[in-house]
């Protein structure tokens, strides 16, 4: 963290600024109150300008969130009607959020040993940690190679979901329910994959990789059982119950993505087009190897928005089974409740989308989709005459969010941040942070969690103030405050945390 700025930001708004850029380029739009730009260190700007200047950029947006990534700062919108980028999407492509609803009330959850059982009956369905599938509970949904093959290639189709034991209607309640190859069509997918697995180590990693839907994996990645405190506002409430929230209801929020699967898929793009920037002498831009690119149309920009697809459905499904099995162990300790899908939303993917009268590809990088009402995007959704909810993750003490969108979101390329964001890396997190003192707030606000020890480069003292980064989005106009969800118990990986 930088202890005041150290770039020439130019406000033009309470919390909204431009960073200028040589050569007559578009500005940079950040997104963030004073105390908030005081957050974006040396490294994250030196990424956000490489990336502006990258070729075919033609929208760079910096949201309160932003620090260093990979090429291009988590927390920012990078837009291109010629180029795709895999660095502005990453290595857990469509990594994403959702949240489920029950209809059943605040004092449900409120005896400790009634959580424990939930904590104890979700873990028999969903593993958590590096490398670890279905195999590994006894409660939980196997994935075949065939099954696996389908939903990667179809995503939330209605047999994928009929054989997984999803709720068909919940497709509608994602963001995008299916992903199709770079023609539109889904035997384009069948087709990459079959070729993708009969090469290398692929043969035996693509199937174990199947494996792991329905699963969270480490790092960030979590599952909390939460209370809905929906805002006192006309509009919010009128708002939270198209989304199906209640004031002091029961939801689960979930986070993770396509796990060893997408990860494998992006770094082979990485791999490969370096290769190629290598052999063509091509300059990559600030000399940075993850900033790799490729022209809309070429064979390397077909193959990637190809295998982005497969990973997005992965994730996708992985997302809506993890759902489904939360769903069943609910119901486990409190036999006949119900639930359903609030939505399911991306923060690594990259979609053609209409920005300033043109279709691009709208690149997210730690960053959420944001339509507010009468976008035509929503046409023909449950959300086009309100917005589609926009979740965002803070930390299990400090709480989350559940926000709509506002008319000015167009700023910010219809996109807001994605979370709290960090504030200390995680090498950072763990020389400085005490254990005990992280494991025992915990105890003191009543928030239990699976892990004998919370991992401690994820504790909520190594990410940004929630509160100043929700105050940068209303402020700025972006979006608006519909709930806040506050932690009863959390889902996480024990063991040592990875991204």
């Amino acid at each position: 963290m930088s202890d005041s700025p150290t770039h020439p930001f130019i406000e033009t708004g309470d919390a909204t600024a431009i960073l200028p850029l040589p050569n007559d380029q578009k500005p940079i739009t950040v997104i963030g109150t004073d105390a908030i730009r005081r957050t974006f260190d040396d490294g994250c700007m030196r990424q956000a300008i490489n990336s502006a200047m990258a070729p075919g950029v033609s929208n760079l947006v910096l949201n309160p969130d932003a620090h260093v990534g990979y090429g291009t700062p988590v927390g920012c919108v990078m837009t291109s009607p010629s180029h795709i980028y895999p660095g502005p999407v990453g290595v857990d492509i469509k990594c994403s959020m959702s949240l489920l609803a029950f209809n059943i009330d605040e004092d449900a959850v409120r005896d400790k040993r009634t959580r424990r059982a939930l904590i104890d009956a979700i873990s028999e369905r969903t593993p958590t940690g590096t490398g670890r599938g279905q195999r590994n509970v006894a409660k939980s949904r196997p994935v075949d190679l065939a099954l696996g093959t389908q939903a990667v290639s179809e995503g939330a189709s209605q047999d994928v979901c009929e054989q997984l034991g999803i709720p068909v209607h919940w497709a509608s309640r994602c963001e995008d329910s299916q992903h199709t190859g770079h023609d539109g069509s889904s035997d384009t997918l069948r087709a990459r994959l079959e070729r993708l697995s009969s090469s290398g180590r692929n043969k035996q990693r693509i199937p174990a990789t199947m494996g792991q839907l329905g699963s969270y994996g480490g790092g960030n990645h979590f599952g909390e059982c939460e209370i809905v405190r929906v805002d006192p506002s006309d509009r919010a409430r009128a708002v939270a119950e198209t989304f199906g929230l209640r004031d002091g209801g029961v939801a689960f929020l979930s986070h993770c993505g396509s796990r060893g699967f997408g990860h494998d898929l992006a770094s082979g793009h990485f791999k490969s087009l370096q290769e190629h920037f290598t052999q063509w002498g091509i300059p990559l831009p600030g000399g940075d190897r993850q900033l790799v690119h490729a022209p809309l149309g070429s064979p390397e920009a077909n193959a990637y928005l190809d295998d982005m697809a497969l990973g997005a459905n992965f994730a996708t499904v992985n997302h809506l089974l993890i759902n489904a099995l939360v769903l069943e162990a609910f119901q486990e300790v409190f036999p006949g409740i119900n639930g359903d899908l609030v939505y399911f939303i991306s923060h690594n993917i990259a979609r053609r989308e209409p920005i300033d009268n043109r279709m691009e590809w709208v690149h997210r990088k730690g960053a959420t989709r944001a339509f507010p009402a009468g976008h035509p995007g929503l046409n023909g959704t449950p959300f086009e005459n309100t917005g589609h909810p926009i979740l965002l993750p803070g930390n299990p003490q400090a709480g989350s969010a559940v926000m709509v969108a506002d008319p000015d979101a167009r700023k910010s390329c219809f996109s807001v941040n994605h979370g709290a964001g960090r504030i200390m890396g995680r090498r950072a997190a763990a020389r400085t942070l005490n254990q005990r003192e992280i494991n025992q707030s915990f105890d003191d606000t009543d928030i239990l969690t699976n892990c004998r020890n919370y991992p401690i480069d994820e504790a909520p003292a190594a990410y940004k103030n929630f509160d100043e980064v929700l105050t940068s989005v209303k402020q700025a106009g972006l979006a608006s405050e519909v709930a806040r969800l506050h932690a009863r118990f959390v889902i996480k990986d024990g063991d040592k945390a990875d991204d």
